[in-house]
């Protein structure tokens, strides 16, 4: 798998072995080679150059032979292995350098994706036996289908100060990234700070429609989202706390949305 990025991603260029635990066989080695290509604007001739970040995840595990490899690329769509490696290399390297800035990847933002296979030294250097590109994954447009307020409403209020940004969106929107992202354990902490805070913050608006009736909902989640965070803080948090955590995480989405509707409706 092989994905070029517009700019700089942070770790520097180079050879990573990935393995899940020390002394374990390797599972991929990703290979990070950056450059430049040239700026278009609008169908005008090419002009200035921008940075290219072209970054590649080598399966450790080898397919058979040419022919098996060939029948596999007609029908292969993008491995999860491979995002969840590249996040992996990027979160590492964010703690490694301790910068706070770094952020996660959106695939859909990536110039180019491919999926192809070839020899060891071919594709880290970029080149392959056979290979072909991969439509970007549409970018998430969560939540906005299902509210009657599109975004940019909500960007107008919030930017003429018709409403405010609450630190539980902040927090909620962390949790969600985590989730998505696999990263359990951080879910549930993260969850916990969003579902404390959320109870606090959206007290005032308990008069406004139904939001009554959701505070009593989320308030009925505390005690399994706490004893998920405790339990990620011990270490033992179990896969089956997944499912209560994800539907939590919902409710509390679909509270900030009404609370959105009914700051818009009110403004």
């Amino acid at each position: 798998m092989q994905w070029e990025w517009p700019g700089r991603l942070g770790p520097p260029p180079g050879r990573y072995v990935v393995r899940r635990y020390a002394g374990d066989d390797a599972q991929a080695v990703v290979v990070i080679s950056e450059g430049t290509a040239p700026r278009r604007v609008g169908r005008r001739e090419p002009r200035d150059t921008v940075p290219v970040t072209r970054v590649t995840v080598i399966d450790a595990d080898p397919l058979f032979d040419d022919a098996t490899a060939s029948e596999w690329l007609r029908s292969a769509g993008l491995p999860s292995f491979g995002p969840e490696t590249l996040n992996r290399l990027v979160r590492s390297f964010r703690v490694a350098s301790a910068d706070p800035y770094l952020a996660d990847l959106d695939l859909s933002r990536a110039w180019r994706t491919r999926v192809g296979y070839g020899s060891g030294e071919q594709v880290a250097d970029g080149e392959w036996t056979e290979a072909r590109e991969l439509d970007a994954p549409t970018p998430r447009q969560r939540g906005s289908k299902r509210s009657k307020h599109r975004p940019t409403d909500r960007l107008a209020a919030l930017l003429s100060g018709r409403d405010a940004i609450l630190a539980c969106e902040d927090l909620t929107l962390r949790a969600r990234q985590d989730l998505d992202l696999g990263r359990v354990r951080e879910t549930a902490l993260q969850l916990e700070a969003a579902l404390i805070t959320a109870l606090a913050e959206l007290a005032g608006w308990r008069e406004q429609g139904d939001m009554s009736q959701r505070l009593v909902e989320l308030d009925g989640l505390r005690e399994t989202v706490a004893q998920a965070a405790a339990s990620a803080r011990e270490g033992t948090l179990e896969a089956t706390a997944l499912e209560g955590l994800s539907d939590a995480l919902e409710r509390l989405e679909a509270a900030l949305r009404a609370r959105a509707i009914y700051a818009a409706e009110g403004g």
